[in-house]
């Protein structure tokens, strides 16, 4: 006999609501990975989104949303839900700031105390530098129904923490973001014109990353021609590092340059992403946008999780923020712009995996929850 179709309330909590592309696209994601998932059951998933600006999150996605910082309106959606998805991202690291791992682990054991069901869902661990956050993160995690995580090193961390659970390591939920056609950009008269994606952000406070950048792509632009579009993955902090870029170009490299805004929804800048040729990035999903796309890449590290992710791709970090050779960069780019055929031949089979695994979790999550 079928059973009958049941809805399961999910509440999803994350870094949502802050204009950020690459959260904004794992929320999208898991998104569409339970409602793929509960379709496929039976089951009719209701998401409802902690988020910082739950008025937009609820335009753009068609669902439910509460604000994230008002304890009152978070204590109720999780109360009225069957479970707690902690979703994607970085959220378990205290290098951005000494709240942000307090804040993930009190709407988790929120959800705990009420006896909810809790998930992990392909998140990035760490670092973890205050060691006395550690016993909390322990706590909580064995409480966890399902513990995933984007990366060998997380899983790590977490195995010296002292979780007791099952790990289990699957890509970035945003590798299961659709296929699009490509949009490249030709001349009159159909000689090709390749496009380098740059997505850029602030880190170095005397900007030299960005300096010596602005000179790999001069140097770029000066042995061939190219279009230069520069991608805020975070605006509009995103902007401004892009706008310090583009006025170190030189004048070459400037004259087919521009910023692309008002990109301002995940698959908007998927979009934009699947119309380049190459992406030079130090934003992490920038880097998986391109995978999703089998656009060439070249990561900028500025932490862990961009050498991380490039290891699973069999690729290493074409500098990092605190040594960029501008010589080296620009012939990287030029081999990667000369061999993309072979490029994308070589990680073709890879990345589709790792699109089949990035949805382990929603399957996970829907199944254990089916009634």
């Amino acid at each position: 006999m079928a059973e009958s179709i049941t809805t399961a309330r999910i509440a999803i909590s994350g870094y949502y609501g802050y204009g950020n592309s690459g959260d904004e696209a794992v929320l999208q994601s898991i998104l569409l990975a339970l409602k793929q998932e509960g379709e496929e059951l039976g089951i009719r998933v209701h998401p409802v989104v902690l988020s910082a600006d739950p008025i937009k999150t609820t335009r753009l996605y068609d669902v439910e949303a509460v604000h994230r910082m008002r304890l009152s309106e978070v204590r109720e959606a999780i109360a009225g839900c069957d479970a707690l998805v902690s979703g994607g991202g970085s959220l378990l690291q205290d290098v951005t700031g000494i709240g942000t791992i307090p804040y993930y682990l009190g709407v988790l054991k929120l959800a705990q105390w009420m006896g909810k069901p809790t998930y992990i869902y392909s998140q990035g661990v760490g670092p973890v530098k205050r060691r006395w956050f550690r016993p909390f993160i322990r706590n909580v995690m064995n409480k966890c129904r399902l513990i995933s995580v984007r990366d060998e090193e997380s899983a790590a961390l977490l195995r010296r923490i002292g979780v007791r659970q099952e790990v289990l390591t699957v890509p970035d939920p945003v590798m299961g973001f659709p296929w699009l056609d490509e949009g490249k950009v030709d001349l009159p008269g159909g000689e090709r014109i390749p496009v380098v994606g740059v997505a850029v952000r602030f880190w170095r406070k005397d900007r030299r990353e960005l300096e010596q950048l602005a000179d790999a792509l001069s140097l770029l632009a000066s042995s061939r021609r190219v279009r230069i579009r520069l991608l805020p993955f975070h605006p509009p902090y995103d902007d401004e590092a892009s706008s310090y870029v583009l006025e170190r170009l030189d004048s070459r490299a400037r004259s087919n340059a521009e910023i692309i805004r008002g990109a301002d929804t995940p698959l908007a800048m998927l979009d934009q992403v699947a119309a380049c040729d190459l992406i030079v990035a130090m934003r992490l999903h920038a880097l998986i946008y391109a995978a999703t796309q089998l656009v060439p890449m070249l990561g900028i590290s500025y932490d862990p999780k961009i050498d991380q992710f490039l290891h699973r791709l069999g690729e290493q970090s074409a500098g990092d923020t605190d040594r960029l050779i501008p010589a080296h960069l620009a012939s990287a780019a030029a081999h990667l712009l000369d061999g993309a055929d072979q490029w994308r031949d070589a990680k073709r089979k890879q990345i589709d995996a790792m699109r089949a695994q990035s949805r382990l979790p929603a399957q996970q999550i829907v199944r254990s929850l089916r009634i």
